[in-house]
C-alpha cells in the first residue's frame, strides 16, 4: 500500500474507525511511520510523530472527561488509576488491531522486516497518531464522538471488573502486613468455546481457599477473585 489517502483501502479504514477525512493528506501523515519517512523523502511531506504527540493529549482528555462526568464522581487517585489502565500501550494497540490498522502503515524495510506491522508500540503510535489528524481535520467534538466509539464499552468493563483498581496489588500488600504471605491465583475452570471462554480463578492463602470469580480474561477472574479476597481479610 504505498498511498493510503487515495485508495480504496483508506476509504475502508475511514468505514472502520467512523470517520471520514476531509484532508485527506492528515491521514497520510498519521499513518506514515518515520522509517518510511526517511527511506522516502521524495515521496511523503512528513511522518506522524507530531500526530502521535498531539493525538496522546486528545485521547486522555476526552477518556478523563468522560470519566469525570460519570453519575459515580470517583476521586481524584480512582479516576488516575482508571485513565492509566484505559489509556495504555497494550489497549491502544488492542484498539488499532481492532480495525486492522496495522495494514494500512506505511513503514520502511527495517520495520517491515522484524514485524513492525505486529508490534504494539507502532500500533499505538499510530492510533494516536490518526486521533490527532482527526482532530486537526474536525476539532473536539467529532473527535470525541470518534474515541467513545472505542472506549466507552471498555469503560464500563473496567468499571465493572474492577481491573483498573488493581485489587491483586491491595490484596498482596494486605496478606503480607498481616500474614507475612503472598496469595495464589489458580485456574480451576474453564467453560465454553475458544474465542468465548469463561475463566474460573480462586485465590489461596497458605492452600487456604479465600475467593473464586470469574471472567472472559484470567486477569479479569483474578482481580475479580482479590476483590472478594479483600473483603474477607477486612473481616
Amino acid at each position: 500500500m504505498t498511498s493510503p489517502a487515495s485508495s480504496r483501502e483508506a476509504s475502508d479504514l475511514e468505514r472502520k474507525i467512523g470517520y471520514h477525512f476531509r484532508d485527506r493528506d492528515l491521514l497520510s501523515e498519521s499513518l506514515t511511520h518515520k522509517s518510511f519517512y526517511h527511506e522516502n523523502k521524495g515521496k511523503t511531506r512528513s511522518y506522524n510523530e507530531r500526530l502521535e504527540f498531539l493525538g496522546d493529549s486528545v485521547v486522555g482528555l476526552v477518556v478523563v472527561e468522560y470519566l469525570f462526568l460519570l453519575g459515580e464522581r470517583y476521586e481524584e487517585s480512582v479516576l488516575a488509576k482508571m485513565k492509566s489502565f484505559l489509556v495504555c500501550e497494550a489497549v491502544l494497540a488492542e484498539i488499532a488491531s481492532s480495525v486492522s490498522l496495522g495494514r494500512h502503515i506505511l513503514l520502511g524495510k527495517g520495520e517491515e522486516s522484524t514485524g513492525g506491522r505486529a508490534k504494539k508500540s507502532i500500533l499505538a503510535d499510530v492510533f494516536e497518531a490518526v486521533i490527532g489528524a482527526v482532530y486537526l481535520d474536525s476539532g473536539y467534538e467529532k473527535t470525541r464522538q470518534v474515541v467513545l466509539r472505542f472506549f466507552e464499552d471498555r469503560v464500563k468493563r473496567a468499571i465493572e471488573s474492577g481491573e483498573f483498581y488493581d485489587f491483586k496489588t491491595e490484596l498482596q500488600e494486605k496478606t503480607q502486613s498481616l500474614y507475612g504471605i503472598l496469595p495464589e491465583y489458580k485456574v480451576i475452570k474453564e467453560e465454553g468455546e475458544e474465542h468465548q471462554r469463561i475463566f474460573t480463578v480462586a485465590v489461596f492463602l497458605e492452600g487456604r481457599r479465600l475467593a473464586s470469580a470469574s471472567g472472559k480474561r484470567k486477569k479479569e477472574a483474578e482481580a475479580r477473585a482479590a476483590k472478594k479476597a479483600i473483603e474477607k481479610v477486612k473481616e
